[in-house]
């Protein structure tokens, strides 16, 4: 099986995030597995050696992946399809960033006979969200790559996507060509990458959830974020090395922080009315000496 991440910025929070994902797999692959990091910033891999495929993005390739709409999520998809293409025999498992794997692999492997991705958010036509409703009404009854958008089509959460061997590269390919006929008429850009997504496996398999097997805090980022960063100090500063730490995710307790939390809105804006009347003051700064 072919492990993909696609990392796209410098923002070393992301490399964290995924180093930490690779450690999760790495700690349970065999001979048969394979982990590809597709990505713009090759440099935060180093530590890893031979252990991970690391696929570089030049200035130019990553332009020509955003496509003539310069949609950020569209090399997401170019990369997915990118490793389908190379290795059209293997099954895929592309996971975002921010996920682990908690649960066992080679039982994840058995029940990986049809497409999969993290879960079933429900169907797009009956989605509350203000953008969701706006996408609902720009799709619906419109024909992408030859197929017709109906009240029926769900919306997948895409942090996992998981294609079986052999049918990798259609299915990857029609993902592209859906997110790219939604962007020539301006759908809204918002969940493209996750509906076309959504739309390319289940029109040819029956998808199943991963997420008793993965760990997707994308609603809790922050938190997620400050135990890796503690995990990632102190592996560095007792000096341990890759196979150190992928022995200690073997002993990561995975339950102790919430992997969905839900912010009222509320609070969202009531913090930022709090920052906006109390602002920040008495701020100091070093100044440089100059020669």
């Amino acid at each position: 099986m072919n492990i993909l991440f696609v990392v796209i910025g410098k923002n070393p929070r992301h490399h964290a995030q995924t180093y930490f994902g690779i450690c999760s797999f790495l700690n349970q692959t065999d001979t048969d597995d394979a982990v590809f990091v597709v990505t713009d910033a090759p440099d935060f891999y180093k530590r890893f050696g031979k252990k991970v495929n690391v696929i570089p993005l030049s200035e130019a390739k990553l332009l020509d992946w955003q496509g003539p709409h310069k949609f950020f999520w569209r090399p997401k998809l170019m990369g997915i399809h990118h490793v389908c293409a190379l290795h059209p025999d293997k099954p895929l498992f592309y996971v975002d960033t921010d996920t682990f794997l908690f649960a066992d692999l080679k039982q994840l492997k058995f029940d990986f006979q049809t497409t999969m991705m993290h879960l079933n958010e429900g169907k797009l036509s009956q989605r509350k969200s203000k953008t969701e409703r706006l996408m609902w009404s720009q799709v619906k009854n419109k024909t992408f790559a030859g197929i017709t958008i109906n009240e029926n089509h769900c919306m997948w959460n895409a942090g996992v996507i998981a294609i079986p061997a052999n049918k990798c590269e259609p299915i990857s390919r029609l993902a592209v060509d859906i997110a790219d006929a939604m962007l020539a008429i301006k759908v809204t850009p918002y969940f493209i990458e996750q509906l076309a997504l959504s739309i390319a496996l289940t029109e040819n398999e029956n998808v199943q959830a991963t997420d008793k097997y993965i760990g997707h805090y994308w609603s809790n980022k922050d938190e997620w974020t400050d135990v890796i960063y503690q995990f990632i100090i102190t592996s560095t500063l007792k000096n341990n090395s890759v196979e150190d730490d992928i022995e200690a995710i073997s002993q990561f307790n995975f339950s102790k922080n919430a992997v969905l939390k839900r912010v009222p809105n509320t609070q969202i804006r009531l913090k930022k009315l709090v920052e906006k009347w109390f602002p920040s003051k008495d701020k100091a700064f070093i100044i440089a000496k100059t020669t």
